[in-house]
């Protein structure tokens, strides 16, 4: 019996070390290994490198130069063009504009998102299991086909809805006895910009839509059950169950719709190419593309382009920070108990004293 306790003890050694959270044996760099790792991690990086961070990398510096576009000859400027840029009136009511923009339309188009989602997969009778409501596969494809239209197609429909002498919702709503006799909604101070964020609501919101209904189809059908034993109307479902169950999903749909409207272009370009009355509607993506494009400044154009990307990268930052601040990325996973240790004197593989002749 005393060989038997021998030899079990750096098994238990090891097992007493993996409890206590010592460090694993490395492993040895194999051809297999190395070979993984320059396929799946190498090259994705290198293709990283080469067409994302190097790129922006020269454009800072580009940022810091006169340069004219087409011709081979500029001269450094240091930070000359970012302090133009910060005294620029225009670029200052640009950059106003799409931080408004990424405060409503991503609130607006995923709570709208958010809801069609709920109705279409929750929405069922009240009776019964928790389920959808009937032809919930019509209202998905219903709800998609705003995002299949290209955008540039999507800004020009809506331009012609916008027309004030011709324009459809100005017809309809002088049927219903309002007045809105040639009424200008792109060429008005007041509405040019709710005019706009409609548009990138009904163009976006679809495909949000899609995105939460496949996220709550995999949601547990079990806590909903659970919700409606105990009385749990829709409401204090949609928010107790499903917005923290799908939280990942709305922070990353948050992100994209924040990006989408900081880097907005299509939709302005197609609906207000000048950047409407008074620029209340102009974006810093035409602003630059005016600057580069018109006037030959390369390179304060560039300079608009890296306020630009900082203030993207920002904006998921502060994302994400809100994420984490309000419960988001812990880990809920259950810890496992942990065993309690055997009485003292006995090792793993050792039986007690006095067991030996029952374990015979």
């Amino acid at each position: 019996m005393s060989d038997t306790i021998t030899k079990s003890e750096p098994a238990s050694g090891r097992l007493k070390s993996a409890a206590r959270g010592g460090r694993p044996r490395r492993r040895k760099l194999t051809f297999d290994r190395v070979t993984f790792f320059l396929a799946f991690l190498g090259i994705p990086l290198t293709v990283f490198v080469l067409f994302v961070l190097y790129p922006f990398i020269q454009a800072i510096y580009w940022a810091m130069t006169d340069w004219r576009g087409y011709s081979p000859d500029y001269n450094f400027v240091g930070l000359d063009n970012f302090t133009k840029m910060f005294e620029d009136d225009v670029f200052l009511k640009a950059l106003r504009n799409v931080a408004l923009l990424a405060a409503v339309v991503p609130l607006v188009t995923l709570t709208l998102a958010l809801g069609v989602a709920v109705a279409i997969t929750l929405g069922g009778p009240s009776k019964g299991p928790v389920r959808g409501i009937r032809g919930a596969s019509f209202y998905r494809i219903i709800s998609f086909f705003p995002y299949v239209v290209p955008a540039i197609i999507v800004g020009l429909i809506w331009a012609q809805m916008y027309d004030p002498n011709a324009g459809l919702l100005n017809g309809m709503l002088n049927k219903l006895g309002l007045d809105f006799e040639a009424f200008a909604w792109l060429g008005e101070k007041s509405t040019a910009m709710p005019a706009l964020m409609f548009t990138f609501v009904w163009g976006l919101v679809g495909f949000y839509a899609v995105l939460f209904i496949a996220a709550i189809k995999g949601v547990p059908g079990e806590l909903y059950e659970a919700a409606k034993i105990d009385g749990a109307g829709r409401f204090r479902t949609t928010i107790s169950i499903t917005l923290p169950s799908i939280r990942d999903s709305v922070q990353t749909a948050y992100i994209y719709l924040g990006i989408a409207a900081l880097d907005a272009f299509v939709f302005v370009q197609a609906l207000l190419p000048n950047g409407g009355p008074d620029n209340s509607t102009l974006t810093i993506s035409q602003h630059l593309f005016t600057t580069a494009f018109r006037k030959g400044q390369f390179g304060y154009a560039t300079a608009m382009g890296v306020v630009l990307a900082v203030v993207t990268l920002v904006f998921a930052a502060l994302v994400f920070a809100v994420n984490r601040l309000t419960g988001g990325g812990e880990d809920k996973k259950a810890k496992a108990p942990r065993r309690k240790a055997p009485p003292a004197g006995i090792e793993s593989g050792a039986l007690p004293a006095g067991a030996e002749g029952g374990a015979r």
